[in-house]
C-alpha cells in the first residue's frame, strides 16, 4: 500500500492469485479463505472473534496490508475484517490491526522474493514423484477426487465423506482472491452535457405546480447516491477504497456518522477514516442466497490516528456500517 496523496484514494480490485502469493510471509492483501496473520503473538481468540449480537463465530472477510511510511514500528501493518454470516443475524462486524517493525521475530529483514517458492504444497506430501495422488485421510492411493475443487484426492467415498465433515467443506467452498491496489485517476469523469431541450422537452406547456413538484423530487438522498455512482463509474469493479485521513464516499444520506459517533482509541487518540469496503465485494463472498444474508452499502473502517501499539497483539478498531436506503 503506497502513501496516499492528499484527497486521493487508492482502489482495490479482487483478482485470482496463486496460493503462495497469499501466505503470511508475502504480506498479502486478500479476500476470503483464512486470515494470513501478520504477527503470530496475541492472535484474537474465540471471544474476540465472536459476533457481539448473536455470539456465533465471525467469518473472515478480508485483510489489507497498510504499512505507515516513516513509522519504524509500523513497517509491517495489516488490518483484518470479520463479519457475521450466520442467519438470521448477519450483522456483527469487527476489525483488528497488527503492526511490526522491520526487524521482528517472524519475518526476514529483506523483502520476500517475487518468484514462486521452489517447493509448494501441503506439509504432508500427498502426491508421489510418479504423479500418483494419495488420500487426504489415510495416505493410501487416492484415485477419487472432490467433484467441486478437483484438488482433494481420496481412496474411497467413506474417506471423502469423513474429510468433508472434518473441514474440507469449508476449505472447498471458500474462494480466495488477492486485492490488487491501483491509484485512482485524478481526472474527474466528464459530466455529459444534456441538451436543455431534453430536459424541458415538450414540457413547456406543463403546469408550474407540476414542474415544481418534479424539481423537489430530486432529494438530498438522490444527490448523494448519484454522487456515489458517478465517483465509482470509471472503475465499477472496485471492492475497496483506501485513503487514510481522507473523507469516505457515502452511498446514502442516511446514517452518516458524526465525529461523536466514532469512539476514540483506548490509548486516548481519536480514530480517523482509513478505508472503506464497497458493496461490490459481496459478489465475491457469494452473499446472494435467498433469505437473510450479509449485506451492506458501505463499511467504513476507522483506526487509531496514532496507530498505537498496545502490547504485541492485535488491537481492535472500529467499523461503521451504512446500508443502502431505498429511494422513491
Amino acid at each position: 500500500m503506497a502513501a496516499t496523496r492528499a484527497g486521493a484514494a487508492e482502489l482495490g480490485f479482487a483478482e485470482a492469485a496463486p496460493a503462495w502469493r497469499l501466505r503470511s510471509e508475502r504480506f498479502p492483501s486478500k479476500v476470503g479463505g483464512r486470515p494470513a496473520w501478520l504477527g503470530e503473538a496475541g492472535l484474537p481468540g474465540p471471544a474476540e472473534l465472536a459476533c457481539a449480537l448473536c455470539g456465533r463465530p465471525l467469518a473472515f472477510v478480508l485483510q489489507l496490508y497498510a504499512p505507515l511510511p516513516g513509522r519504524a514500528d509500523a513497517f509491517h501493518r495489516a488490518l483484518f475484517l470479520f463479519c457475521c454470516r450466520a442467519p438470521p443475524c448477519c450483522a456483527g462486524l469487527r476489525v483488528f490491526r497488527n503492526q511490526l517493525p522491520r526487524k521482528n521475530d517472524f519475518y526476514a529483514y529483506e523483502p520476500p522474493s517475487e518468484s514462486p517458492p521452489t517447493e509448494m504444497g501441503e506439509s504432508v506430501c500427498l502426491r508421489l514423484k510418479s504423479g500418483a495422488h494419495l488420500c487426504r485421510v489415510c495416505g493410501c492411493l487416492g484415485p477419487k477426487t472432490c467433484s467441486r475443487c478437483h484438488k482433494a484426492h481420496y481412496c474411497s467415498k467413506e474417506h471423502q465423506t469423513l474429510d468433508w465433515r472434518l473441514g474440507h467443506k469449508q476449505a472447498c467452498t471458500q474462494s480466495e482472491f488477492e486485492i490488487v491496489i491501483e491509484t485512482e485517476d485524478e481526472i474527474t469523469p466528464e459530466v455529459v452535457a444534456t441538451d436543455e431541450s431534453e430536459i424541458t422537452g415538450n414540457m413547456g406547456e406543463a403546469p408550474e405546480e407540476e414542474l415544481e413538484s418534479m424539481a423537489k423530487h430530486e432529494s438530498r438522498e438522490d444527490k448523494i447516491f448519484q454522487k456515489f455512482k458517478t465517483k465509482i463509474a470509471p472503475e465499477p469493479e472496485q471492492i475497496l477504497r483506501y485513503g487514510r485521513g481522507v473523507a469516505p464516499i457515502w452511498i446514502s444520506g442516511e446514517n452518516i456518522p458524526q465525529e461523536k459517533d466514532i469512539p476514540d482509541c483506548p490509548c486516548g487518540a481519536r480514530r480517523l477514516f482509513e478505508f472503506q469496503v464497497m458493496p461490490q465485494l459481496l459478489n465475491y463472498l457469494k452473499a446472494d442466497r435467498l433469505g437473510r444474508s450479509v449485506d451492506w452499502g458501505v463499511l467504513a473502517i476507522f483506526t487509531c490516528a496514532e496507530s498505537c501499539r498496545q502490547g504485541t497483539g492485535y488491537t481492535e478498531e472500529f467499523v461503521w456500517k451504512q446500508d443502502v436506503t431505498d429511494t422513491p
